[in-house]
């Protein structure tokens, strides 16, 4: 079976026309992995009585253990369709907040994404996450709406009632799309039930219909209302079975990569598109150059590390010779898999537009992996940034070099934890997107790599920043021959806002681009500073406003790698900076090459940005998140006071029947111990759920004692940080 599986695998990954990458993505508990490993199921990867229990995409003992998905899995499957057959490469993707990178790392190798929205809880703060996730990459949305059958059993609706549900639901979805989608896509990629991109069903049942299938086998939605009311809910799993009616709507609904390629390669590649580069990678040819983006490392104990990914032009064959972009390295494939279910299968070779696993390289997710070196894809941006840090230690010192390539393992394998290891200090900090995902990982280096460690109380990542626009500061190069001089000032909420919402990409701009320029006057920028804009860095702006400086060409690099080095670790405590515009305002350079090298550049650049952020008024700004809290309506007294005593504000209170949903603000400061604390104050019944995280001034009375606390706690006096 298997063997016979890989042979149509391989054959029909020859035929682009035939291949849907796609993407399940959702909100937490609304069903995702059951829902896959239904389709697995009718693939006849499993047994049919095993799916929605196996939970076969959940490997690590702490998924199954938490009943959470953590990590994204890739299968591939072949499904029979209008009498041709479809090769379907799907992942499926975590719901629960904390590991949203994931889920955006899954869309850069998907075309198209099933949304998957509980029928009994909507459109939740996450659903919302992951179709911006989704839409960002330009990745098409259909919408499964599941569980239908808590509509008839828990809740008892009637007919019009479950339809008056539904219709909210897609209206909520097709409302997003358009909020978020990119200009031109809102309306293009609404979704409907007539054309049949939307289908209702019950993965836990498996069970699905589609207008198409109802019309075809003459089911209605009468007669599953009915199998309920019997208690005869079974055969519908036979009659309208759920992989036939989801996957005829990824083959019908989701592009190929023939189609989708031309429209999402110019938003995720800034390259030269007219040139051979680009045309390989818009027709998706397999004759054309190599173009492999690495979007999941896995290190395996025996194959060693595994990198999966999507590949948007060329042949990959094992032996094949390539080059890192941003590594700048040479390396050599040694293995190609495609993947089989869990199970990696070893081939020869596998051409453009499907989703492989490669062997032998050694780099890190984002990674773009060609024959020559040439422009790499953007780098994967994640909605949520690393807002809570914990220290890590080996509890015995002869661990500590194990720990430390632990630590890189656990990075590469999880770009959204940061790692710092400090060889200065000693001291190794991983930073995650919340107590959770820290604990998750701690857990795993502990079990499955088996390093017995300690870690430290969760410490909060603060950001700088400035409040007025500084006057001119000069920074002098080290041998005084070189002065830079740099004007700092607030960036404008609406460059911010559209940075962040991904509608102006984070990147160094090495050439005239219109586009962007255009993005920049939209925003309200002035079309002559639009164009002089030279970098964009975690929500800060490096603008060179210098006139007729002959040697600029030769130093810009060096004053953008500074300025880069400034915002990610900013004047006051060595906190990363946001929300900074820096303007390069003057130059006076040696004429001489030799006098105006890194070594000399460096401290100057660093010097003058900081110096200028020195005067404009810095400040500390705490992450808050806004949660999402849901509880019987009795306990609203309760949590009023839990959010008040964690500095919190409450933004929004809404009662429906007897729950209470809450939208309330918090301090991360003030959040350690929050799953507990709700817990214990609503009688266990209270659940929350995070719905955006933002930076807000730190109370003036607070600020003195936090700098204080991060100085202290990195060990930097005064001299050190101002320097």
């Amino acid at each position: 079976m298997a063997e016979k599986m890989v042979d149509r695998v391989m054959r029909i990954m020859q035929k682009p026309d035939y291949i849907r990458n796609i993407a399940i993505c959702a909100h937490i508990d609304h069903g995702k992995t059951t829902f896959s490993d239904n389709l697995l199921a009718g693939a006849g990867m499993m047994s049919k009585e095993e799916a929605g229990k196996a939970l076969k995409l959940d490997f690590h003992v702490d998924e199954q253990e938490r009943g959470i998905t953590i990590d994204t899995a890739a299968v591939s499957m072949v499904h029979n369709y209008a009498n041709d057959e479809y090769l379907i490469n799907l992942l499926d993707t975590p719901g629960h907040v904390d590991f949203g990178g994931e889920v955006t790392r899954a869309m850069r190798a998907a075309d198209g994404a099933i949304v998957l929205v509980d029928c009994v809880e909507g459109v939740m703060p996450q659903t919302e996450t992951v179709l911006r996730q989704a839409l960002r990459e330009l990745v098409k949305p259909v919408l499964f709406i599941n569980k239908v059958d808590r509509l008839i059993k828990e809740l008892q609706l009637t007919p019009e009632k479950m339809q008056e549900r539904f219709v909210k639901i897609i209206a909520n979805v097709n409302r997003l799309i358009m909020d978020i989608a990119p200009k031109g896509y809102g309306e293009k990629w609404q979704v409907n039930v007539q054309d049949g991109s939307v289908c209702f069903g019950s993965a836990f049942h498996k069970w699905a219909l589609s207008i198409a299938y109802m019309q075809k086998k003459g089911i209605t939605f009468k007669d599953v209302i009915e199998a309920y009311l019997n208690d005869n809910y079974r055969p519908l799993a036979d009659k309208a079975p759920l992989h036939e009616i989801v996957l005829d709507m990824v083959v019908r609904h989701l592009p190929n990569p023939l189609i989708a390629q031309p429209y999402r390669i110019p938003r995720i590649w800034q390259g030269e598109i007219e040139g051979p580069e680009g045309q390989g990678l818009i027709k998706c040819d397999s004759n054309a150059g190599i173009f492999f983006v690495i979007t999941k490392i896995v290190i395996d104990p025996q194959a060693g590390e595994i990198s999966a990914g999507r590949l948007f032009s060329g042949t990959m064959k094992k032996g094949t010779e390539v080059y890192l972009n941003r590594m700048k390295q040479n390396s050599r494939v040694q293995q190609v898999f495609i993947y089989n279910g869990a199970k990696r299968e070893i081939v020869d070779n596998v051409p453009a537009g499907n989703i492989i696993g490669v062997g032998g390289i050694k780099s890190y997710v984002g990674e773009t992996i060609t024959e020559h070196e040439t422009e790499p894809f953007e780098q994967i941006t994640h909605i949520f940034e690393p807002v809570m840090t914990k220290a890590i230690e080996a509890k015995k010192p002869s661990d500590l070099p194990k720990l430390i390539e632990v630590l890189r393992m656990v990075g590469k394998e999880d770009p959204t934890v940061k790692i710092e290891i400090n060889e200065e200090t000693g001291e190794h900090l991983m930073h995650g997107m919340g107590e959770l995902h820290l604990e998750v990982i701690e857990n795993r280096i502990r079990t499955e790599k088996f390093v017995d460690v300690q870690t430290s109380e969760p410490i909060v990542v603060y950001r700088e920043n400035i409040t007025k626009k500084s006057p001119e500061v000069m920074g002098k190069t080290p041998n005084k021959h070189n002065h830079f001089f740099f004007v700092v000032e607030p960036l404008e909420d609406s460059i911010y806002h559209s940075i962040k919402s991904g509608k102006i990409p984070e990147m160094r701009i090495k050439k005239k681009d219109l586009e962007l320029r255009d993005a920049f006057v939209e925003a309200g920028m002035d079309s002559k500073d639009a164009i002089k804009v030279k970098d964009i860095y975690k929500g800060n702006l490096l603008v060179d406003m210098t006139r007729g400086q002959v040697h600029l060409g030769e130093v810009i690099e060096m004053v953008t790698d500074m300025f880069e080095d400034v915002m990610g670790a900013g004047p006051l405590a060595k906190e990363p900076c946001t929300k900074v515009k820096v303007m390069l305002t003057d130059m006076k350079l040696h004429e001489d090459t030799i006098h105006r090298g890194p070594a000399q550049v460096y401290p100057a650049v660093r010097e003058g940005i900081r110096g200028a952020m020195m005067l404009a008024n810095p400040m500390m700004l705490e992450p808050l998140q806004i949660l999402q809290i849901e509880a019987p309506a009795d306990y609203l007294g309760d949590l009023s006071k839990l959010i008040g005593n964690k500095r919190g504000q409450l933004l929004d209170v809404v009662q429906e029947g007897n729950t209470i949903t809450i939208k309330a603000k918090l301090p991360v400061g003030e959040m350690f111990g929050w799953s507990s604390d709700l817990r214990s104050a609503t009688g266990g019944r209270g659940s929350s759920s995070v719905v955006d995280q933002l930076f807000e001034r730190l109370p003036e009375e607070l600020q003195g004692k936090i700098i204080k606390q991060i100085r202290d706690r990195k060990g930097l006096t005064e001299a050190m940080v101002g320097a």
